[in-house]
């Protein structure tokens, strides 16, 4: 009787009835190029964001209430005076703990659950697939069914809570309209601060679970005009989810190095009133 290989036992191209192949792709172009930019990008995000998570330093420019949203909301009797927006919840942590844990946490949860991540870092860092028609390196595949992957269908609920942090991230801006001698102020931070926000409202408005809030399980639109205009508008932001998750990753970087730049006197910010 002959013996099973693993690849027999396998699914997907590993299945019985697929060709064998021994070369892993046929393809003659640099597929491997998409993969590679995706994973040194998500990289490069992932280090910048940690150490500032953790630094603890020039996140606060106190004489325009500019407050980075890596450090939003900052409710710890350890953040900066004047940076907690809403008052202190907690005593002072320890420096283990970033003074951003309240959002922070459930932010990461949402990005690596979104629908487009997903397909980003299955490609680039577990190869589930690399490229199409590029053989991934696993012999099964049980799709996110189990543990850890079935934390996945849990999306819906980390973007109620994107909604609430965009609200808080909407208010720093709005406070940061603050003069150095007090009263109103408008500086080239408040453009960055907006623009930012802006455009995290889009990501998360974009989402597919928004997408599926506004317009699913609806039968007739007709009966449901406010709903169907709604679902319109987030449908054409879905279809630039892609852009936006990259430009807003980028974004959040920019805003917090100028932060930075600002509060550490490396850099004085233009002021264009007060």
């Amino acid at each position: 009787m002959a013996t099973r290989s693993a690849t027999d036992s396998g699914t997907g191209v590993f299945s019985r009835g697929r060709a064998r192949i021994a070369d892993r792709t046929l393809r003659t172009d640099r597929w491997w190029v998409p993969p590679l930019a995706t994973v040194l990008g998500l990289a490069a995000f992932v280090i910048y964001a940690t150490v500032r998570a953790f630094v603890r330093t020039a996140y606060w420019v106190p004489d325009y209430h500019y407050l980075t949203p890596f450090y939003s909301p900052c409710i710890s009797t350890s953040c900066a005076p004047g940076a907690s927006h809403f008052g202190h919840w907690v005593g002072a942590l320890p420096s283990w703990i970033p003074l951003g844990f309240l959002a922070l946490p459930f932010l990461l949860l949402f990005r690596l659950t979104c629908y487009y991540y997903r397909k980003a870092y299955y490609r680039s860092v577990w190869f589930s697939p690399p490229a199409c028609a590029v053989a991934e390196p696993h012999a099964k595949y049980t799709g996110e069914t189990k543990l850890p992957l079935i934390i996945q269908n849990a999306h819906r609920y980390f973007f109620y809570i994107a909604v609430i942090v965009s609200l808080v991230n909407t208010y720093d801006a709005i406070m940061a309209f603050h003069g150095k001698t007090g009263g109103f102020g408008f500086g080239l931070g408040n453009i960055i601060l907006v623009a930012n926000v802006i455009l995290l409202w889009a990501y998360t408005l974009s989402c597919h679970s928004c997408r599926h809030i506004a317009g699913g399980r609806l039968k007739h639109f007709s009966a449901h005009p406010v709903r169907y205009w709604f679902w319109t508008q987030v449908s054409k932001l879905n279809t630039r989810h892609m852009t936006l998750a990259w430009t807003t990753l980028g974004t959040l970087a920019l805003t917090d190095f100028y932060v930075m730049l600002v509060a550490s006197g490396t850099l004085t910010d233009l002021r264009f009133v007060n």
